[in-house]
């Protein structure tokens, strides 16, 4: 009985293990595969053992797509973790058109990313965008935010707290489970607003924001579409990401054995912070009925 159990069970989910083999597996085994071979698209990979691993720790380009996918990743995650939370907590008190600006706030996130990059590089364009008139009708100098390394990568991240959406909705709905018992008592016993939030609201949906954090790990640590259109790496590749070094090395130069081997490392760097964030998790989320 019990085989038979599994066997159907194994039979039911059958089209997601079919799909996860072919989609997933076969792909990252390929991929490490091809990381260890000399492959140009053109030929047969020819087998060059760990050549590709010992050439990438000598590479000076991939030192500068490293720290700036780090920098990046550094400053995105807590802005974009305080930027959504604060709207949620905005958009959870009643207000009149409550509905209306939350579709406002999401509405961006619906938007494909290289509209919304093509739309903003023109924002930011030195001499004819709304952002450097809109600096210089308050008395400040509008910055060339795509001639200066500093300047393209903060408008990067400018841009990038236009897609907050997706982590607000899902703070609003965690928001919604805090018991009310629980701001109600630290509100009898003299508790202020920010000591309920720090000390209620946030150890309670502590559980989304590392869900958030995580998925907004993975996609930072990818960030392609949004640099690549709007600055093509910036001057003196200011804003070279990791990602856009894996295209080029693939499909500029042709060298798809080494881009195979900066995409498996990009891949176990991503595993390794994961877990890191899961482990960290384990000290400071709170779930319900078990201790943090």
């Amino acid at each position: 009985m019990r085989w038979r159990n599994t066997g159907t069970g194994l039979l039911w989910i059958s089209p997601w293990i079919v799909g996860f083999a072919c989609f997933t597996i076969l792909p990252l085994a390929l991929g490490v595969w091809y990381s260890m071979t000399d492959w140009t698209l053109l030929e047969a990979p020819i087998p060059v053992g760990t050549e590709n691993y010992e050439r990438l720790l000598g590479d000076q380009v991939v030192h500068v797509a490293l720290w700036n996918t780090l920098l990046y990743i550094v400053i995105t995650i807590p802005l974009l973790t305080v930027a959504s939370i604060a709207l949620a907590i905005l958009l959870s008190r009643p207000a009149r058109f409550q509905a209306l600006w939350r579709v406002a706030v999401f509405a961006p996130s619906v938007l494909p990313l290289v509209a919304l990059a093509t739309i903003f590089k023109l924002m930011y364009d030195g001499e004819l965008g709304v952002v450097n008139r809109g600096l210089d009708a308050v008395g400040v100098q509008g910055p060339e935010w795509f001639a200066s390394e500093t300047w393209a990568m903060v408008a990067i991240i400018l841009m990038n707290l236009w897609v907050v959406g997706p982590a607000m909705v899902i703070y609003l709905a965690s928001l919604r489970d805090v018991p009310r018992d629980l701001n109600e008592a630290a509100s009898i016993d003299g508790v202020t607003w920010w000591g309920r939030l720090v000390h209620v609201t946030l150890p309670m949906i502590s559980p989304v924001i590392l869900f958030n954090v995580i998925i907004g790990l993975i996609n930072a640590a990818q960030v392609f579409v949004v640099p690549y259109i709007m600055t093509g790496g910036g001057p003196n590749r200011g804003t070279y990401f990791w990602s856009m070094y894996v295209y080029d090395a693939a499909f500029r130069y042709g060298d798809m054995g080494y881009a195979s081997t900066l995409g498996i490392v990009q891949f176990l760097a991503i595993l390794l912070l994961t877990i890191g964030l899961l482990l960290v998790g384990r000290r400071f989320v709170f779930y319900r009925g078990a201790m943090p």
